[in-house]
């Protein structure tokens, strides 16, 4: 068989990142920017299409909400090293010994994997690589924001240009699109069949790393990716599975066993 014999993949625990978004979903003030937000872009036809009512909340917003730090660098939560530290407890029970672990070299993910290796002592002897091909997606100039309707409020010619392009082919300004995150993914399960067909691989990635793998594996358009990303997403460190089946010869396929388990 091509592929590995099993293939796990975790999303990093709870990072600053999500934190903040968790808290602006409790903020009436951020509620009210959204609706107006949402008011005006509905209706953007040109370069002007952002109210004075919008861009006295954005700034208000923006200073309230950035988090001041790149992607690269944002780090877990207390919150987010806990779900690590139970991950890590419990899935020696339910995977096999990877072969090798692919991190992120993002913080976030660097940590995620920390903590696991804390519970899981093994790990610490496993083979370990740190790939760039499985980092989140680049949102350049969208970092500084922390919020892609500030980004939008803020660059008002690029906010008609994601309107015109949609979110998945859209390329975020000195970033990436969607479309790009799945071609880097897709050249990195290349690389698995290469070097670990019949094997175990854990990765330790990003909420949409992950829907790229099984964007990749389970053949999905375009549609079916973007409604992926607003109802499927990966929860933090959620483990999901997919296991080969050498019984269909070399080619057998990959199928999803297990997806977001919940071991916290």
């Amino acid at each position: 068989m091509k592929w590995p014999r099993t293939l796990t993949f975790i999303r990093h625990g709870e990072s600053a990142y999500n934190e903040l978004g968790a808290r602006k979903r409790t903020s009436k003030e951020y509620a009210h920017f959204c609706e107006v937000f949402d008011r005006d872009f509905a209706a953007a036809k040109n370069e002007r299409w952002v109210s004075n009512e919008l861009r006295v909340l954005t700034e208000r917003i923006w200073q309230d909400t950035t988090l001041s730090v790149s992607d690269y660098n944002t780090p877990l939560t207390k919150t987010g090293v806990e779900q690590a530290k139970k991950v890590g407890k419990k899935i020696k029970r339910i995977i096999s010994f990877p072969s090798v672990v692919y991190v992120s070299p993002y913080l976030r993910t660097r940590q995620t994997f920390e903590a696991m290796q804390g519970q899981w002592k093994e790990l610490k002897t496993a083979k370990v690589i740190f790939d760039e091909r499985i980092r989140e997606q680049e949102h350049g100039l969208a970092t500084v924001f922390s919020d892609w309707r500030i980004y939008c409020a803020m660059n008002p010619l690029q906010a008609l240009l994601f309107k015109m392009e949609g979110e998945y082919e859209y390329r975020y300004l000195n970033g990436e699109s969607k479309a790009d995150v799945r071609a880097r993914v897709r050249d990195f399960l290349g690389a698995l069949i290469r070097e670990y067909a019949e094997e175990h691989v854990l990765v330790v990635s990003h909420h949409l790393t992950i829907l790229s793998f099984r964007a990749n594996l389970e053949h999905w358009d375009r549609d079916r990716f973007v409604e992926a990303n607003r109802s499927e997403r990966p929860i933090n460190c959620g483990v999901s599975t997919y296991k080969g089946h050498p019984e269909l010869g070399r080619d057998g396929k990959l199928v999803l066993e297990t997806y977001n388990k919940k071991l916290y």
